[in-house]
């Protein structure tokens, strides 16, 4: 049999996991802190607050570790060779996030290893990084991360959303739960939103952020994918669009012509706030957390200054079988977080 004939073995995620702080901030408390009388409609009731000791690499370290408490393969671990950490907010300006989550999580030291930075799409980025890392030979076994304690400015309208979490993907090509098919990126210089050195919270050009970056930037991106790989949006069980707010996700799937059924499992922003280079990961977590064998999966991520990863994905019969024993699913982690005050918040946030 020539080589070209050869099959060639399935690529894509063997294990996730997720993390979010235990504490939450109601958009209530965020509006009677800003003097407003009525919350603004950007679909997040709540989101996610950062403990003071929480920052990028704690999140990650987290993640990763239920990531790979999940892997079918017991010899995961030894096995990577390759770690990605997209955030827009690492603890150093100036040494790698991710130096320190391998040695917690007592990864190889044989490793290529990077930070990644490109505002909400870090993650995602990372992830065509571990796949690529994988399909190339480059590692057996490769790890993406995206993980944000992310920043705004008190009164601003992203104190709304900007909160914390943190993803992590094992990509492989033994005992794989989802199946790579496909990526296209897409990338202009748009500068939606900002922030130069030494800065401490990031600017936004308001309006400017939504037809010219995140709608045009998703809809490249995917109509790309599906003319590459011959698909439509119908062809899809789940869509998963980056979730800066409630509202964006539900209107680029709208503008696609994707149903809500498709995005039944993908809007855990209404809960958890815009998670940053977490936020496509999460969404993406929670669909997998609900999705059957053989269903296909579309993900679109979006990172200001501005690009967009689109992503598809197939689940396979072990996915449904290995989540039987798996505790602490995203929603789960949902559910028991606790409500703190805006004093509080703004107490580890440093506004006071």
């Amino acid at each position: 049999m020539p080589k070209s004939a050869v099959p060639q073995p399935d690529v894509g995620i063997v294990a996730y996991g997720t993390v979010l702080p235990q504490d939450c901030l109601l958009a209530t408390e965020i509006a009677t802190a800003q003097g407003v009388l009525q919350v603004p409609g950007l679909g997040v009731e709540q989101k996610t607050v950062a403990a003071r000791d929480e920052d990028a690499a704690t999140l990650s370290v987290a993640a990763a570790d239920q990531a790979l408490s999940r892997g079918a393969d017991m010899m995961l671990k030894s096995k990577i060779g390759a770690l990605w950490i997209g955030s827009e907010s690492h603890p150093y300006a100036v040494k790698p996030t991710g130096t320190m989550v391998a040695a917690a999580l007592g990864l190889p030291k044989r490793m290529a290893l990077a930070d990644l930075q490109f505002a909400c799409k870090a993650g995602t980025q990372g992830l065509a990084q571990a796949v690529a890392s994988v399909k190339s030979g480059f590692a057996s076994a490769a790890m993406a991360i995206g993980a944000d304690t992310a920043q705004s400015r008190p009164g601003d309208i992203l104190e709304y959303t900007a909160a914390a979490g943190g993803a992590a993907y094992v990509i492989g090509s033994e005992q794989v739960v989802c199946r790579f098919i496909g990526t296209a990126s897409y990338a202009t210089d748009t500068p939606d939103f900002w922030r130069r050195a030494g800065q401490p919270y990031p600017e936004h050009a308001g309006r400017f952020t939504a037809e010219p970056a995140y709608f045009a930037h998703i809809e490249k991106s995917v109509t790309q994918l599906l003319d590459k790989l011959e698909m439509t949006i119908s062809d899809f069980d789940h869509c998963v669009f980056h979730t800066p707010n409630g509202n964006f996700p539900v209107t680029i799937a709208r503008q696609l012509g994707a149903t809500k059924e498709q995005l039944r499992w993908s809007l855990p922003v209404s809960k958890i706030g815009n998670t940053y280079a977490a936020a496509t990961l999460l969404a993406f977590a929670h669909v997998l957390d609900h999705a059957e064998a053989n269903e296909k999966i579309l993900v679109a991520s979006y990172g200001s200054g501005a690009g967009s990863d689109a992503f598809v994905w197939e689940t396979t019969d072990l996915l449904p079988k290995l989540r039987q024993n798996w505790t602490d699913l995203l929603e789960e982690r949902i559910a028991r977080l606790q409500t703190i005050s805006y004093t509080e918040y703004s107490q580890r946030r440093g506004h006071a």
